[in-house]
């Protein structure tokens, strides 16, 4: 574990009576003095919490916590007791119980030994001892949720998204930006199981995990498919690997053979090219066998897209069924039926009303007789002062109307202005029953006085 130069220290760090306080023992009795205890367990708590987030740890023993934080060749007192209060707290866990909570229904404890096999167990609880052990392994729990979340989310963004399983050795290498040793990252893997999202498993002599995948909310049980398709990508791996290096291998033979013929070394030339065909034809055989491998995968990705698919429809099926459980083409035709009679009520009851209702004591011409009556007293006086509407006809076509009218004046109409005055002063009087006098005649001319 670290010292104190590698980590960041609190400001009353250097100020030595606030720190003799805080390297004190606690006391026995919280009460005593509720706010000096509960001051110098939050300094603790906090301290400890942040000192294994920066080492990217997530495992505390008392005995690493009295080197990190010696000062002065002293060492804190009370570690012991602020442990023992976060345990309470549920702030930290033994490893043991950690490793323990895991449902033992999704991996036996056989395989569950895996994963805290390289860790130090205690039993200091079967021996019913109060103090906490120097050795004794804690885990801090918001640290290991925070490492099992970024373990999951580094596995789905990288290449080995595409398959279910993985190998323990791959994930370490995967995790070493974050999980800084094996124990870190067994501690996120058994987070992840608690959570249901993956599970371990071992495949001759070797420790797989298969992650959850998108879509499901917990993984399901390690199957012998898995295993299947996780034996299929190693050999692609492997078969990859084997042909990218026998092609490297044929084109060196065949820049050796390039420069022993430059160098006149022909036989030389000769077998290095012969070693070049050799090579050329197994890294072909092993493509071949790679391409089988690729079909292979591909056909059962293919299978597990129609074994979806299938379920999809089986269940889309099921709930037709059920939604049309109480639905019969007999009721449809009745249920259709009642609904045109209904429509064609209601079309005769419309028609009715818009047709209104008559009397039968009500004669049509005797009212149309009366409506004449009335609308003919409702003239006005002047209308009946008017001349009569001639009825004859018009005048025959050997008497055109035009002849019967006056001539146009063919002279320039023009008349001073006291004539003007004058025959407007005429026209007013006559407007109170005096005849009008004609200005001129039709063909006179009236000029206006210079």
């Amino acid at each position: 574990m670290s010292n104190t130069a590698d980590m960041t220290l609190p400001p009353e760090w250097d100020d030595d009576e606030r720190m003799n306080f805080l390297f004190s023992e606690f006391k026995e009795n919280r009460d005593v003095n509720t706010t000096d205890w509960d001051s110098k367990m939050d300094f603790w708590t906090v301290l400890i919490t942040k000192s294994c987030r920066e080492r990217g740890s997530v495992l505390v023993n008392l005995q690493d916590l009295n080197k990190t934080f010696r000062r002065k060749e002293k060492s804190p007192l009370g570690l012991s007791t602020v442990l023992q209060s976060m345990a309470r707290c549920g702030k930290i866990q033994k490893e043991s119980e950690f490793a323990a909570s895991v449902d033992c229904g999704w991996v036996s404890w056989s395989v569950g030994m895996l994963l805290v096999k390289p860790l130090k167990w205690t039993f200091s609880t079967l021996l019913g001892s109060s103090r906490v052990p120097l050795e004794e392994s804690f885990v801090v729990l918001d640290l290991v949720k925070e490492k099992a979340a970024e373990l999951l989310r580094v596995y789905q963004s990288s290449e080995f998204s595409s398959c279910s399983v993985v190998s323990f050795q791959e994930l370490c290498s995967l995790s070493s930006d974050f999980c800084t040793d094996e124990s870190t990252l067994c501690m996120a893997l058994l987070q992840l199981q608690k959570d249901k999202q993956v599970v371990v498993s071992l495949h001759e002599g070797e420790k797989i995990v298969k992650f959850c995948q998108p879509g499901q909310e917990r993984v399901s049980p390690l199957s012998d498919v898995d295993v299947g398709v996780y034996q299929l990508q190693r050999s692609e791996k492997l078969l990859g690997e084997r042909v990218q290096k026998l092609s490297l291998e044929a084109d060196r033979c065949k820049e050796e053979a390039r420069n022993l013929l430059q160098e006149g070394k022909k036989s030389q030339a000769l077998r290095c090219l012969r070693g070049c065909k050799r090579v050329e034809k197994r890294a072909d055989n092993l493509f071949a066998k790679l391409e089988t491998i690729r079909g292979i995968l591909d056909r059962i990705a293919q299978s597990q897209t129609d074994k979806m698919v299938m379920q999809a429809y089986q269940a889309g099926v099921a709930a037709l069924r059920l939604s049309l459980k109480d639905v019969t083409v007999e009721r449809a035709e009745t249920l259709v039926d009642q609904i045109q009679e209904l429509c064609d009520t209601q079309d005769e009851v419309n028609q009715t009303i818009s047709g209104g209702v008559i009397t039968a004591d009500e004669n049509m011409d005797e009212l149309e007789e009366e409506l004449k009556a009335l609308l003919d007293e409702s003239k006005p006086d002047s209308v009946s002062g008017l001349p009569a509407v001639p009825t004859n006809g018009l005048r025959p076509s050997s008497e055109p109307i035009l002849s019967s009218l006056p001539d146009v004046p063919h002279g320039r109409l023009s008349a001073s202005t006291d004539e003007l005055e004058e025959e407007l002063n005429r026209l007013t009087l006559s407007g109170t029953g005096i005849q009008q006098k004609k200005v001129t005649s039709p063909g006179r001319r009236l000029e206006p006085t210079q």
